[in-house]
C-alpha cells in the first residue's frame, strides 16, 4: 500500500492536544492497516515548546522537508499562531506544501496559518468558537461558521478546538481506509465513532450556565437523561423537589434561561444528532424527542438552528456520503 505522508505544522506556543490527538489517530490507523507516514515540521527542527510548556520534537524544519509529495497538511492551532503567521519562511512553506497536497486541514486556530498562506480563500471554514470573530475580521473573504465541530469544503477540512481535531482525523481515516479501520481506531482510543462534523461546538455545558444547587442539577440531569420525556414545569418540579413557581424562578436564575427554553434546546440538540446519524423520518424524530409533531419540530429548529430539519439533514450528512 502506498503511504500517505501526513505533515503536522507546529510552532512555539502550539496547542499540544491539537497535535497529539490527531497524530495518534493516524498512527494507530497505520499500525492496523498501514498507509500513513506522519511527520512533524516546525520553523526549525528540534524541540518546540507548546502553550502548556510540553516540549515536542519536530523532526523537520522548513529547510529540511520538501513541500512536494505531501498527502495531508495539518496546521495545528494554539496561542502562538498569531506569531507564526508572521513567520515568512513558515507561511511560504505552508503555501508551497498546500498547493500540491491532496488535502489541506487545520485544527482549531491553525486555520489562521492556512489563511495567511493563501490556501483557503472563499472557503467555508470553522475554528474554535472563541476565535471565530477574529478570523472573520482578519479574513473577510472566508465564510466562517463556528457552530460545527468540523467542516469539509472540497479538499479543505477545518475543525474546531482541541478534541474536535480527533473527530476530524477519524473522519479522514474513514475516508481513506474505510469504516472498519476507523471503528477499530475509535475503540482503541475510546473515541465517539465518527461524531458528525455537523455536531455543534455549543453542547449544553457551553451554551448554558452550570447549575449551582442540587435541585436544579437534578432537574437538568432528568432533562438530559430522556429529552423526549414529559418535561412540563410540573413534571420538572417533581425532580427538583420544589414547587413549580419556585423551580421556575430558581432555574432561570441559575442557568440564565427558563426551563421550557432549556428543554427545547436540549431536544433540538438531540434531534440534530438523530437527523445526521440515521434515516428515521422527521415525524418519528419529532415524536421521540418530545415535539409531538413534525411541524412543532420544524418551528423549534428554525428558532434554534435557522433552517428546516430536512435541509439540515441534507446539508450535514455523513462525511462518507460526500467523499
Amino acid at each position: 500500500m502506498q503511504q500517505r505522508r501526513i505533515v503536522f505544522v507546529v510552532f512555539d506556543g502550539f496547542q499540544s492536544l491539537d497535535l497529539v490527538g490527531p497524530h495518534d489517530v493516524f498512527q494507530y490507523a497505520d499500525s492496523l492497516s498501514g498507509g500513513y507516514d506522519c511527520r512533524i515540521l516546525a520553523p526549525s527542527a528540534g524541540a518546540v515548546r507548546s502553550a502548556s510548556g510540553l516540549p515536542v520534537h519536530a523532526g523537520y524544519g522548513v529547510a529540511d522537508l520538501d513541500p512536494c509529495g505531501i498527502d495531508t497538511l495539518v496546521a495545528v492551532g494554539g496561542s502562538g499562531v498569531d506569531r507564526a503567521v508572521r513567520d515568512g519562511a513558515l507561511t511560504e512553506w505552508v503555501a508551497a506544501a498546500g498547493a500540491t497536497a491532496r488535502r489541506v486541514t487545520s485544527v482549531c486556530s491553525g486555520v489562521f496559518l492556512l489563511a495567511a498562506a493563501g490556501l483557503i480563500e472563499g472557503r467555508r471554514v470553522t475554528t474554535h468558537w472563541a476565535r471565530a470573530e477574529q478570523l472573520a475580521r482578519e479574513h473577510p473573504d472566508l465564510r466562517v461558521d463556528c457552530d460545527p465541530i468540523f467542516i469539509r469544503d472540497g479538499r479543505v477540512w477545518t475543525s474546531a478546538g482541541v478534541t474536535a481535531g480527533m473527530d476530524l482525523a477519524l473522519a479522514l481515516v474513514e475516508h481513506d481506509l474505510g469504516r472498519d479501520t476507523a471503528h477499530a481506531v475509535a475503540q482503541e482510543l475510546v473515541l465517539f465513532l465518527r461524531r458528525p462534523g455537523s455536531q455543534s461546538q455549543f453542547s449544553v455545558p457551553l451554551w448554558s450556565r452550570q447549575p449551582s444547587s442540587d435541585p436544579i442539577r437534578a432537574t437538568v440531569a432528568a432533562i438530559h437523561a430522556d429529552p423526549g420525556a414529559r418535561h412540563g414545569i410540573t413534571d420538572l418540579a417533581v425532580h427538583a423537589g420544589l414547587s413549580p413557581r419556585h423551580l421556575q424562578r430558581r432555574f432561570t436564575a441559575e442557568l440564565g434561561t427558563p426551563p421550557a427554553s432549556y428543554v427545547e434546546r436540549v431536544r433540538v440538540e438531540a434531534a440534530r444528532r438523530a437527523l445526521v446519524e440515521g434515516d428515521d423520518p422527521v415525524e418519528a424524530i419529532a415524536h421521540r424527542y418530545g415535539f409531538g409533531t413534525a411541524e412543532t419540530l420544524r418551528r423549534a429548529f428554525h428558532r434554534q438552528v435557522g433552517i428546516a430539519p430536512s435541509e439540515y439533514r441534507d446539508r450535514f450528512r455523513s462525511i462518507r456520503e460526500y467523499a
